[in-house]
């Protein structure tokens, strides 16, 4: 078997596709993205289709090292999400090729589903408490919201104390044991997360997610030392190398690593072996598109310290096109009590409607985060 083709799609609401043909007649997907990047991430699966094309799809080991390490220069955002999508690909071929899910192909399953959270709110939290009612009624277990708006390195405490009132409004609307995980998202910086960390202990939450950016060790490894609360952090760390420092200075408990930016599954499986070897807990970011959950549902399969899958259904960035609408087997992904069910058919599990793909692809998007400015005109994190 060979490979034959690469094609990749732009597709609402921000998403970007890869499909992976053979002269067997057997395609695999993975969706190689960077948020508000997908262009420069779709030429980059480009490039690396020069090397691809006329290989076996089933050497997916030598396949990463070669994409990997091949071009001398290696990593980052850009990189590591092309290479992710096309991991992703090669292991729904293999699978499909064989008859079975990916996580037969590493060993079998350890679970049989995994908790999920769902986001609430905006970007800028507010009034988000009959969100959380909502989602718990529908019935979410744990959920996840951003945690303040954007910060000066020393704010006023008026800042702090909306931030803490947001949380506290979500705590008693839905009680004391539903799981609250507040997103930081790398706004805050050294000084106030200090504070904010502190002034939210009496909330009990779930986790704090990057509370300060994950290059800052230093200023986690303070934190750490203080907070009680476990500490979340990986979406913006791309290999293993990458995560190697952070759980080698104690200063995570939950690591993040998502399947469409940290190299796929082979990588991300690497990594997930690497923090059970630290007691850390797994809990894949993924605020994406369908394959990018199947692709994460086969690694919680098989990690032992998979704790907990972050998933986009109705999520706030999800204008026009959510989660199930390119799935023609939306059953896959089947919510129950809080939890998803680990994808059982060959390959990654999930079957993309490659017409209606097609069709919202003839739209793409040119998706962009927002620029936010502090109240002097400096620019500030988002």
């Amino acid at each position: 078997m060979k490979i034959t083709k690469l094609s990749t799609f732009i597709v609402p609401p921000r998403w970007l596709f890869l499909k992976i043909e053979t002269d067997a007649g057997i395609v695999g997907w993975g969706e190689p993205v960077v948020e508000g990047r997908a262009l420069t991430v779709e030429t980059a699966v480009h490039e690396l289709a020069d090397y691809l094309v006329g290989t076996n799809p089933m050497r997916i080991e030598d396949h990463w090292n070669v994409l990997y390490r091949g071009g001398f220069y290696r990593g980052g955002a850009i990189h590591m999400s092309a290479l992710a999508g096309i991991d992703q690909a090669l292991w729904d071929i293999k699978g499909k090729a064989l008859g079975q899910p990916v996580h037969q192909l590493l060993g079998g399953r350890c679970r049989d589903r995994i908790k999920i959270y769902s986001w609430i709110g905006g970007d800028r939290p507010s009034d988000v408490a009959a969100s959380a009612k909502a989602a718990v009624a529908g019935g979410a277990q744990a959920l996840k919201m951003n945690g303040c708006e954007e910060l000066q390195f020393v704010d006023s405490h008026a800042r702090i104390d909306q931030a803490v009132e947001s949380v506290a409004l979500v705590r008693e609307a839905v009680g004391p044991h539903v799981g609250i995980g507040v997103d930081f998202h790398g706004r805050v910086h050294r000084p106030m997360a200090k504070v904010l960390v502190r002034e939210l202990e009496p909330y009990r939450l779930m986790f704090i997610e990057e509370p300060v950016l994950s290059e800052n060790r230093e200023a986690l490894r303070e934190i750490a030392s203080h907070a009680s609360v476990p500490i979340a952090l990986g979406e913006r760390l791309y290999s293993r190398w990458d995560f190697k420092a952070v759980l080698q200075e104690g200063v995570v408990d939950i690591i993040q690593p998502d399947l469409s930016h940290a190299g796929g599954i082979t990588e991300c499986r690497k990594i997930a072996a690497m923090a059970e070897a630290f007691d850390v807990a797994l809990a894949p970011h993924c605020p994406l598109g369908p394959i990018a959950l199947a692709a994460c549902l086969q690694v919680d399969a098989v990690s032992y310290n998979a704790c907990i899958q972050e998933q986009s259904l109705g999520i706030h960035y999800n204008a026009g096109n959510d989660l199930l609408d390119y799935v023609s087997n939306p059953g896959v992904f089947h919510y129950e009590d809080g939890y998803v069910a680990i994808p059982d058919g060959p390959g990654l599990g999930v079957e993309i409607d490659e017409a209606y793909v097609i069709e919202r692809a003839k739209e793409g998007h040119r998706w962009r985060n927002p620029i936010w400015r502090h109240r002097d005109g400096s620019f500030a994190e988002w």
